[in-house]
């Protein structure tokens, strides 16, 4: 058996204190070899052939350390797909995890120094979503398949579709409420005017002229219309119509011949009939309201654009607390990439730590959450006891209207 064999002895215990990790100081990756002290790292360098592994690495040096951080990296993400695919983890687990194998491909090889410095570097490539925590870094893996891809891509065109769909019911709405506005303006006048000379005849010539009128709209052809405040009108295109209600209004009649106190008694008719008309559209524009309060109330609130103020105490100690930035970046939704007004400092924080800002009157806000939401605004007055604003819608579909109430939460102001 020879000095140096297998099974001698100092074999055996040169093979006892090389198990386990040893410090990343003391190995040489371009020969991949780990020593244990630094008198021993120290007689490898000076070997012949860390000499002829040095002379290699002088004519491409680059070359080299790009191949060893593509090396690091990529088996990085394959622990981090196999074994943390759809958790989020400390990032020094991830590290501790990968070490473990003797013949991994150590840091101080690569373009990183540190793990911080790899950490951030992987969170703005967009590989993994990086939070920095009081506890430490935290990072969750970016799955990028080609499977869950094409997934991600139908969904997304699912989503615009329904957001299509929702504009068009949303504007065909609009349409129909300011139709019915025209031909209740249309209709209030001619019900002025038969209420009027109702007061002057007698009930008998009422009946008379009612069954002319029934047999005037009975022969006209074409499809007439009707509109029945609170109930439903349906209508048939050879004249016959039905209307489910107890108030109908279409009619128009010409009188020339009215006295002062019938214009007196009419002017009171129309009077009711204006309330009426108006709570009527009051009536569809809150259920309107109440629709699009359901599909659009969310529980998440962040827009590109918006001046937010971060409230995390935890960034207190940096100088961050209570000040002001506009997010730049919208990330999963509920997280926000900051850039801070006073200092231009780029900050990823959670909504949960972020509140909205509201300007001084006059000035432009994003309705982040509601009925409305995605609207851009014109602040019109503020009311401090009940936390509630009043805006003037100034684009879109609902361009000039009026909302007397919004909370603060949902409006935000626009950088």
């Amino acid at each position: 058996m020879g000095k140096n064999d297998f099974l001698t002895p100092k074999a055996i215990a040169n093979r006892i204190k090389a198990k386990g990790l040893q410090k990343l100081r003391w190995y040489c990756q371009m020969c991949q070899k780990q020593c244990r002290d630094e008198n021993g790292f120290k007689c490898h360098c000076m070997s012949e052939s860390h000499q002829r592994q040095m002379q290699v690495f002088g004519q491409n040096p680059t070359r080299v350390v790009d191949g060893y951080s593509e090396e690091f990296e990529q088996t990085f993400l394959d622990l981090m797909r196999r074994s943390h695919r759809f958790s989020r983890i400390a990032a020094t687990v991830v590290y501790n995890e990968y070490i473990n194998d003797r013949h991994h491909v150590h840091m101080n090889s690569t373009e990183w120094a540190t793990l911080t410095e790899f950490i951030k570097y992987l969170g703005k490539t967009g590989k993994c979503k990086v939070e920095e925590t009081p506890k430490g870094w935290f990072i969750t893996y970016i799955d990028r398949d080609s499977e869950t891809m094409f997934k991600e891509r139908l969904k997304n065109k699912r989503v615009k579709s329904d957001l299509a769909e929702e504009e068009k019911q949303e504007r065909e709405i609009q349409r129909q409420i300011e139709r019915a506005a025209e031909k209740l303006n249309a209709a209030g006048g001619s019900e002025g005017e038969s209420s009027g000379k109702e007061v002057v005849e007698d009930n008998d010539v009422d009946d008379e002229k009612k069954k002319k009128k029934d047999e005037e709209l009975k022969l006209k052809s074409g499809v007439k219309v009707g509109f029945a405040l609170g109930g439903v009108v349906k209508q048939v295109a050879t004249g016959k119509e039905r209307v489910e209600s107890s108030k109908i209004v279409f009619e128009d009649e010409e009188n020339d011949k009215v006295g002062r106190g019938d214009k007196r008694k009419r002017s009171g008719d129309s009077g009711r009939s204006e309330k009426e008309k108006r709570s009527a559209l009051d009536d569809l524009m809150k259920e309107e309201e109440y629709k699009k309060e359901r599909m659009n109330r969310k529980d998440y609130w962040l827009f590109e654009g918006i001046i937010v103020k971060v409230m995390s105490k935890a960034l207190a100690k940096k100088g961050y607390y209570k000040q002001k930035g506009v997010v730049k970046k919208v990330i999963d939704k509920y997280v926000g990439e900051i850039e801070m007004l006073d200092s231009k400092h780029v900050l990823r924080v959670d909504q949960e730590e972020l509140e909205t800002v509201i300007p001084q009157i006059g000035g432009t806000v994003k309705i982040v959450n509601g009925a409305y939401r995605g609207s851009n605004a014109r602040l019109l007055g503020l009311d401090t006891e009940k936390f509630c604003a009043k805006v003037q819608i100034e684009k879109g579909v609902y361009d000039g209207r009026v909302i007397k109430s919004i909370d603060y939460e949902d409006i935000c102001k626009l950088a």
